[in-house]
C-alpha cells in the first residue's frame, strides 16, 4: 500500500509540474480607460500650482516575453492664472509586467507628443502648442473578473511648453514647470 501511495503522489506531482509549464494564458490585448490627474498646470509657476483633472485611455498589444507595446493618450481640463489649460498627451512605448499572485505589476516607459491650447500662459497670452513628452512609471492591475481588472498607475512625466515670445526671451520663463507627477485609475478590459 505505501508503494502505491508513493507512485500516486509522484504521478500527481508530475501532473502539477506539467500544468505549471503550460503557455502563458495572459490576455492578448488590454484596453484601459479611466480618470487621470496631472500634478501641476502648464503655467504653474511657484505659488500658482493647480492640479489638472482629466481622462486616460490606452491599448496594449499582445506580449512578447512579458513586454507589451502600449499606446496611451491623456487629456486634461482646468484653469490657472486666468488662462484655460487643455493639454493632451499621445505616447507610445513599452510595458513590462510581472505576475504576483492574482495581481499584475508592471513598469512602463513611453515617449511621444504633447499639445495644448494656444492661450494657456498666464492671462491668456500666446504659448507654444506642441512639445516632446515622456512618461516613466508603473502600476498594478487587480482582477475583478476573468476579463476585467482595476488599474492604479503612477509616474513621472516630462514635457516642456514655452511662451511664444522666444525672440524677446530666448530662455523661456524661469520656473515654468517641466516635471509632472501623473496618477491614473480605471478599468482594464482584457481580451
Amino acid at each position: 500500500m505505501p508503494y502505491r501511495v508513493a507512485v500516486l503522489s509522484l504521478l500527481l506531482s508530475f501532473a502539477a509540474l506539467l500544468s505549471a509549464q503550460q503557455p502563458d494564458s495572459s490576455p492578448r490585448y488590454q484596453l484601459c480607460a479611466g480618470y487621470s490627474l496631472l500634478s501641476n498646470s502648464l503655467d504653474g509657476l511657484p505659488g500658482a500650482h493647480h492640479v489638472l483633472n482629466g481622462w486616460e485611455a490606452s491599448v496594449a498589444f499582445p506580449p512578447w516575453h512579458a513586454l507589451r507595446f502600449r499606446i496611451d493618450t491623456t487629456a486634461y481640463r482646468g484653469t490657472n492664472q486666468g488662462a484655460p489649460q487643455h493639454p493632451y498627451f499621445i505616447l507610445g512605448g513599452g510595458q513590462y509586467a510581472w505576475k504576483l499572485r492574482r495581481e499584475s505589476i508592471y513598469a512602463l516607459g513611453l515617449t511621444g507628443t504633447a499639445g495644448a491650447n494656444r492661450n494657456w500662459p498666464a492671462n491668456g497670452a500666446n504659448g507654444q502648442t506642441a512639445s516632446f513628452a515622456a512618461l516613466v512609471g508603473g502600476g498594478i492591475d487587480t482582477p475583478l473578473t476573468r476579463r476585467f481588472a482595476f488599474r492604479v498607475e503612477g509616474g513621472y512625466q516630462y514635457s516642456y511648453f514655452v511662451y511664444n515670445g522666444l525672440l524677446k526671451n530666448p530662455y523661456g520663463v524661469p520656473g515654468l514647470p517641466t516635471n509632472f507627477a501623473r496618477l491614473s485609475t480605471g478599468l482594464v478590459w482584457n481580451f
